[in-house]
């Protein structure tokens, strides 16, 4: 068979729907790697071309194997991860399963090279540790390239008056997938339209922080042994954390989970995560004792006041700041089995006498974020 009959089939076989994109599902084929295809061929579906799919297709085979759909109800396209809406619980377990065997690619030595020839680019337009080089250090892991700029917001031409969608073009070229953190709510989802790769939303000012949510409810459910049936304290900044509300996003999913809102009266919970959670039928109750909610739950999650996005009202900072501590006196009413996270960085919200309590897991919660991300990676890439 001719190469251009090979790529006729392989073309015809994976489903494209956009003729301008079968020259570049073709090539995937032959090259037999998924790269920009993820979002071009229609039967990748939820995670990519299977190997069983991509030899079928290099052989020039009549059809594609499907791959396993864990979505429930709609159907879910796994081409970005933007916001945490997007799982349900079934390929919530699906992500940590993988998760939990990253773990032992951790522990091995040599590593390895499932994502040899890849290259991943962070995008990071707002400062960043943990998320940054927990990305960083997942894709090097898999056997991975990175491409990266740190603060993309000075030191790339948006400081020129490039348009983000204008950024994303360009970079897609040079790049297998986008791990993308913004200062503005709603970048990600611009990113992913405009991206024929994957995006990531590694933060987007004050919207969502998927991945953070997914490494969160993976160490609740590591800490605590389950996720039904659990009681979570979410303190702090509560108005401008788009960690607890990507956390009440995924936690919503799961059954008689009650949240309890602790946090000034200037950063209170926003009414659209109030009104989801109540259409969800899950229990929610705002109060201003932390001890008293402490003393009920499985999960104490703590956040700074962030002053970032306060601009000139300088006063209601300070009037938010230190209000709400967790320290020697909150893990007095703890139970033994509850826990303390916090997205990091922290500043005084939670006391450095506090780390050495075996309740404290915001360390090791961090440390989890490198397998969900390392999972992520995965599956986004090359499927299951």
């Amino acid at each position: 068979m001719t190469a251009a009959s090979m790529l006729s089939s392989c073309s015809m076989n994976v489903g494209v729907s956009n003729p301008k994109m079968a020259s570049k599902a073709s090539a995937c084929c032959l090259l037999n790697r998924p790269m920009s295809c993820s979002k071009s061929i229609l039967s990748c579906g939820l995670f990519g071309i299977s190997e069983k799919s991509k030899l079928l297709c290099r052989a020039s085979a009549l059809h594609v194997e499907s791959v396993p759909s864990f979505s429930v109800g709609q159907k879910f396209q796994f081409d970005d991860v933007i916001e945490a809406q997007q799982f349900d619980r079934e390929t919530l377990s699906a992500i940590f399963e993988v998760a939990r065997s990253m773990e032992n690619i951790r522990n091995n030595s040599s590593g390895s090279q499932m994502l040899k020839g890849y290259l991943m680019a962070t995008l990071f337009y707002e400062p960043s540790t943990r998320t940054r080089l927990s990305f960083e250090s997942a894709m090097k892991r898999l056997g991975g390239d990175v491409l990266t700029t740190e603060n993309a917001r000075e030191f790339s031409s948006a400081s020129k008056g490039e348009t983000l969608e204008d950024t994303i073009r360009t970079v897609e070229g040079y790049s297998d997938i986008i791990v993308l953190r913004h200062f503005e709510s709603g970048a990600a989802r611009r990113a992913a339209a405009t991206a024929n790769i994957p995006v990531i939303n590694a933060g987007d000012g004050p919207g969502q922080h998927p991945s953070q949510a997914l490494l969160d409810v993976y160490t609740i459910e590591r800490e605590i042994g389950k996720l039904d049936g659990i009681k979570v304290g979410l303190v702090g900044d509560l108005a401008n954390g788009r960690t607890v509300r990507s956390l009440a996003y995924l936690l919503a999913k799961y059954r008689d989970v009650k949240f309890y809102f602790v946090s000034p009266n200037v950063v209170k919970m926003k009414d659209d995560i109030k009104e989801y959670l109540t259409s969800k039928g899950v229990e929610w109750e705002e109060s201003s004792d932390l001890l008293e909610v402490a003393s009920k739950c499985d999960v104490v999650y703590q956040t700074r006041i962030q002053k970032e996005r306060f601009g000139e009202n300088i006063n209601l900072y300070e009037e938010a700041r230190g209000k709400y501590i967790v320290n020697k006196d909150v893990l007095k009413v703890m139970q033994n089995h509850a826990v303390v996270m916090h997205p990091l960085p922290r500043l005084d919200e939670i006391e450095v006498e506090v780390d050495s309590d075996p309740r404290a897991a915001y360390f090791r919660q961090a440390k989890n974020g490198l397998y969900i991300r390392m999972a992520l990676l995965k599956v986004l890439l090359l499927g299951w």
